[in-house]
């Protein structure tokens, strides 16, 4: 009889991403599946590309939709109801009020032939399901994990290995929290956040989204560089950062270490608040195919130091502050993870 698989479908703006786990929780591939989502085109155009993606998943991997036993969808939030987005910040408008939840099962259905149990849940909250899973081993330890990339995602992994999803599926919104940048000697009018907010959210001070911002704030300390008389588009001179800070240029590398130390300031907060064991910090900066070890030492470190003076004597003895370990997979495995969790609850 062939073995059960859950597929694991995670959805950003502009990329999906796939991969699936057996029934004993072990990834299918080491390989995530990447897709356009196509949210330009609109909510067809996504349906579409997330059965082709799952199709070619299956194909490229010997396995049938006959194997599939469940679905995990993971899209960023915030959502008005169980599967239904919200107005979310990366997103055309047009998607507010879609019932996703809803049109991606029916498109399940259709494709598969029979009804497919399906999962929808935060994206940052099931990375934080997978990264767990590794990060604790054989230890029931809670584990929290922060991942910033375009925007900041964020998870509390439980003992039980489930996100905390709170009542109005809103918890662990960690990105979108006030940063306390007062303390790292910044100040002024606090920076914009695709969220809406303008109380200075903790996302627009540590992800690419906010780095326009922080360049602009950076570069009066660095008048001589040639980022401050560079004619090149403002996303160019920011997407040049990491590879210059990797190059030991000052201005990037102060850039970053401010993003680290807010991070850190963010850490100590959540963990006064949820006193988790491990904590995971993932996203693009942790990539081992786009930085350098030393980089990635250099961003932990300064996360490590500046969070711990600020928790209590037993935390500071114990905690774990690790690097994330599964990359651009963690999102699609944790979303395939929570579907074969469901599976078990449905017994």
């Amino acid at each position: 009889m062939s073995q059960k698989i859950f597929i694991g479908t995670d959805s950003g703006a502009t990329t999906t991403k796939l991969c699936a786990v057996w029934e004993n929780g072990e990834p299918v591939s080491s390989k995530v599946l990447q897709r356009s989502t196509n949210s330009e085109n609109g909510r067809g155009a996504v349906i579409a590309s997330w059965i082709a993606g799952v199709s070619d998943f299956l194909t490229q991997n010997n396995l049938q939709w006959d194997q599939v036993a469940g679905v995990g969808l993971a899209i960023p939030g915030p959502y008005e109801r169980y599967g239904v987005f919200s107005k979310t910040p990366n997103l055309p408008a047009s998607f507010s009020g879609w019932d996703v939840y809803t049109d991606y099962g029916t498109a399940l259905a259709k494709q598969a032939g029979r009804l497919l149990p399906l999962i929808v849940g935060n994206d940052g909250n099931y990375g934080g399901v997978a990264e767990a899973r590794l990060a604790r081993g054989n230890s029931k330890s809670t584990v929290m994990m922060l991942m910033p990339g375009s925007g900041l995602g964020a998870a509390f992994v439980g003992a039980d290995g489930i996100c905390l999803d709170g009542d109005t599926l809103a918890g662990m919104e960690a990105g979108h929290m006030a940063a306390a940048v007062h303390l790292l000697g910044l100040s002024g009018k606090p920076f914009s956040c695709g969220c809406g907010r303008d109380w200075g959210c903790v996302e627009a001070y540590t992800t690419i989204s906010g780095l326009p911002q922080l360049l602009a704030e950076k570069i009066k300390q660095h008048p001589t560089h040639e980022l401050a008389t560079s004619t090149a588009p403002v996303k160019e001179k920011v997407l040049s950062l990491r590879t210059r800070a990797q190059k030991g240029d000052v201005l990037a590398l102060d850039i970053f270490d401010f993003q680290a130390r807010v991070m850190g300031l963010h850490v100590a907060n959540l963990v006064m608040a949820f006193d988790p064991g491990i904590v995971v910090i993932g996203g693009g900066l942790m990539d081992h195919e786009a930085t350098t070890p030393e980089f990635r030492e250099r961003y932990m470190r300064v996360i490590r130091d500046t969070a711990i003076p600020y928790l209590w004597a037993p935390q500071r003895n114990t905690i774990k502050i690790v690097p994330a370990a599964l990359g651009e997979l963690s999102q699609a495995i944790g979303a395939a993870l929570m579907a074969m969790y469901q599976s078990h609850v449905r017994g």
